[in-house]
C-alpha cells in the first residue's frame, strides 16, 4: 500500500511523475547544450556530406570486397593487430595523464599480445584478463584542462571536437604506426586500418535512420564524455534521491 499525503496523493505517484518531470527537463537542456556546441553545423553537415560521398563510392566498396575475400579469423587477426598499436598508445597518454597504473597494464597487454600473440595477431591479454584501459590524447589534453572546443566533422575522419581533433594528430604521429618505415609504409597501414574499421560497421549502415548527422553527432559526443570519464556515467539524479530520501519518500 502507498503511502499517501495529506491531500489524498500517493507520494510514490508523485515521485515518478517528478522522476519523469526532471527527466525531460535534463533531455530539454541536453539538447539545447548540444545545439549550442554546434555552431560549425553548417560547416560540418558539409564536410558529412563529403564524407558520405567518399564512403559511398570509394571507402565502402572496398570495405565490402575486403569482407568477401578475408575470412573471418583473418580479419580478427587484422584488427588485432592494430588494436595492438592502439594498446601503445594508450599507455603513453596513461603516463602523460599520470594514470600510471592504467600504463603499465596497457604496456604488459602490449608485451603479452606482441610476444605471445605474434605481434598482436593474436589477442592473448584477454584472455589472460589484464585490463585495457581505452584512452587517447584528447582526453590527455582534458585531464590538463584544456577546453573541449564545439563539435567538429573532419573529412575522411568524420567526428571530432576541436580537442580531439588536435589529439588525433598527436596519436597519428606517436603511434607505432606513424614510426614504421617511410611514408608509405606509414599511409599503407593506416589505409589498412581504415579499411578493417570500415568493414566491421558494415553492418551498422541498416541502424542509421532520420537526420543522420544528429544521430553521429550525439553518439559521438556521448562515446566521448564516457571516455572523458573512464567510462562512469555520471548521476545526475543523485541529489533529487537524497531529497526525496530525506523526505521519506
Amino acid at each position: 500500500m502507498g503511502f499517501r499525503t495529506e491531500n489524498g496523493v500517493d507520494k510514490g505517484l508523485m515521485r515518478i511523475r517528478l522522476t519523469a518531470l526532471v527527466f525531460l527537463v535534463a533531455l530539454a537542456v541536453g539538447v539545447t547544450a548540444q545545439a549550442a556546441d554546434d555552431p560549425l553545423e553548417g560547416f560540418n553537415r558539409a564536410i558529412y556530406g563529403f564524407n558520405n560521398g567518399a564512403d559511398k563510392y570509394v571507402v565502402r566498396p572496398i570495405a565490402v570486397g575486403y569482407e568477401a575475400v578475408m575470412p573471418t579469423p583473418a580479419r580478427t587477426g587484422v584488427n588485432n593487430f592494430f588494436r595492438n598499436f592502439i594498446d601503445v598508445n594508450a599507455a603513453l597518454n596513461a603516463f602523460l595523464q599520470g594514470r600510471f597504473a592504467y600504463g603499465a597494464n596497457n604496456l604488459g597487454r602490449v608485451a603479452v599480445n606482441t610476444t605471445l600473440g605474434f605481434f598482436g595477431v593474436f589477442d592473448v591479454a584477454s584472455h589472460m584478463e589484464i585490463p585495457q584501459y581505452q584512452t587517447d590524447f584528447g582526453h590527455t589534453l582534458e585531464t590538463w584542462g584544456v577546453a573541449q572546443g564545439p563539435f567538429i566533422m573532419l573529412p575522411f575522419l568524420g567526428p571530432s571536437t576541436v580537442r580531439a581533433a588536435a589529439g588525433t594528430v598527436f596519436d597519428a604521429y606517436a603511434s607505432p604506426t606513424g614510426q614504421i618505415g617511410g611514408r608509405d609504409a606509414q599511409w599503407g597501414l593506416r589505409a589498412v586500418s581504415l579499411v578493417d574499421i570500415r568493414a566491421g560497421l558494415l553492418g551498422a549502415d541498416e541502424l542509421l535512420s532520420g537526420d543522420q548527422y544528429i544521430f553521429l553527432r550525439d553518439a559521438y559526443m556521448q562515446r566521448r564524455e564516457l571516455l572523458t570519464n573512464d567510462g562512469e556515467v555520471l548521476d545526475d539524479f543523485s541529489e533529487f534521491d537524497e531529497e526525496w530520501e530525506g523526505d521519506g519518500l
